[in-house]
């Protein structure tokens, strides 16, 4: 077998493999090995999967993985969801369609201290979606906007995929958290104007609750009560300062800064009183070690395959036929967007980073685009597979917590999502027309 020929193998067992329900940790092991057996023989595969399994990882950078997923629970058990949510609420109340924008509004919030987008979607379907059903809020919008919110922590820094692209493409970590803020918070603008222009139109979409006679002017008290609430999200932008501040300031590592974030998450958890026992602490520590697990395992099989894709020659030879396709450069972009828009429907994020970055990167440097950019836009591309239909994860995650009495069905799901899906759309289409909304901040801010 020729090794262009082991390439396609390659890729054509890992989608079978995926097809038929197998985990994708196992599935990238399993095609990888057996394509490098062919190709390599048996003794040499072992000693590649050996070297993709500690010389990959052994690097200092990969420590911050599971510190910030240690971060992110102990930001779950700590109420700081909860504290980012009511103060997010006393800034929009008063808006159509407060709760979901206050909703909007906490996810991007708790993006900063989480960095998980199935987990963010999970705490608050739990916590917003309650209240939301209480006052009569039409389900599939409520529903909806959890889901699509939820991937604000994706790209809101610090975010845990940004650092595995990071260290995918060897870019710095720092410049790709920067790139991610004013995305992010573009997102969360455009949703926020989205859920005001639908409930102008329909409200019986979000029916407001009744304000009692003592309670409809905006004196003073009012005010300083509304200001009281807000600021109960101090604790979360102070832990996003330490750990960016940290970072940016040059006095952290990636790999301290998630440590400095993680011992300041569970230093407020410990404030609050939200972590009343040992085993509260203990119990957030053993979630962070299982996800941590699943995490290294998908990691370590997708950089095994990722190298033997590479020795098959497959990317190069990828790579130099479409640099001699007489077409311009924007259109060899669209492509690629619209593969990992596919893939995104259909794998993890980490599965699609591993498949597509070995072959797509040298591509897109030589054809003159910054990787730093491409980042926010294949962050933007998984956000987007997030709520997008057959497997969106997101909408697995909020279909797990809504109560059976609501009786949501999946397509409902779907349906709530479909708003906040266009919107994105056309986030995307102005992130790829002005790369400066990424590229402004990291260049400000490290050169």
């Amino acid at each position: 077998m020729d090794f262009l020929t082991g390439g396609i193998l390659c890729i054509g067992l890992l989608l079978i493999t995926m097809a038929i329900g197998m985990p994708i940790g196992l599935a990238f092991l399993l095609g990888g090995f057996l394509v490098s057996g062919l190709l390599l023989g048996f003794g040499s595969s072992l000693t590649l999967l050996g070297q993709a399994a500690y010389f990959s990882i052994a690097a200092p950078t990969w420590a911050a993985i599971p510190l910030f997923i240690l971060m992110g629970s102990f930001a779950s058990g700590g109420g700081l969801a909860r504290r980012a949510y009511n103060g997010a609420h006393a800034v929009s109340r008063g808006l159509p369609g407060s709760l979901l924008i206050a909703t909007c509004l906490s996810c991007g919030v708790f993006g900063a201290v989480s960095g998980s987008s199935i987990a963010t979607t999970a705490i608050f379907g739990k916590m917003a979606l309650p209240e939301m059903n209480r006052l009569r809020y039409d389900k599939a919008l409520s529903v909806g906007c959890i889901a699509s919110a939820g991937t604000f922590a994706s790209m809101i820094p610090p975010s845990m995929m940004m650092v595995v692209y990071a260290l995918f493409t060897q870019q710095s970590i720092g410049k790709l958290f920067a790139a991610g803020i004013l995305p992010g918070l573009l997102t969360a603008g455009v949703y926020a104007a989205l859920i005001v222009i639908l409930v102008k139109r329909k409200p019986h979409l979000a029916p407001e609750p009744e304000v009692p006679a003592t309670a409809q002017s905006d004196s003073p008290p009012i005010i300083v009560h509304r200001a009281r609430e807000a600021l109960q999200m101090w604790p979360v932008i102070g832990i996003a300062v330490i750990v960016l501040g940290g970072l940016y300031t040059g006095w952290f590592t990636p790999t301290e800064a998630a440590a400095a974030g993680a011992l300041a998450t569970l230093g407020f958890g410990l404030l609050f009183g939200e972590f009343r026992t040992l085993g509260d602490v203990t119990r957030a520590m053993q979630e962070s070690a299982n996800v941590t697990a699943m995490l290294f395992l998908i990691n370590i099989g997708a950089l095994f395959y990722s190298r033997v894709l590479a020795v098959t020659r497959l990317p190069t030879e990828l790579t130099m036929m479409l640099l001699t396709w007489d077409v311009p450069p924007i259109v060899i972009l669209l492509g690629i967007m619209a593969i990992m828009f596919f893939l995104g429907m259909i794998m993890v994020p980490i599965g699609i980073y591993a498949l597509t970055l070995p072959i797509i990167m040298p591509l897109l440097t030589k054809l003159g685009y910054d990787p730093i950019w491409f980042g926010v836009i294949a962050l933007k591309l998984t956000e987007i597979g997030a709520i997008t239909p057959p497997v969106g994860l997101n909408v697995f995650a909020i279909k797990g917590v809504i109560p059976k009495a609501m009786n949501v069905s999946l397509e409902q799901i779907y349906k709530g999502c479909l708003p906040f899906l266009l919107c994105d759309i056309v986030v995307l289409a102005i992130l790829v027309a002005f790369p400066q909304i990424s590229l402004w901040l990291p260049n400000l801010l490290l050169g």
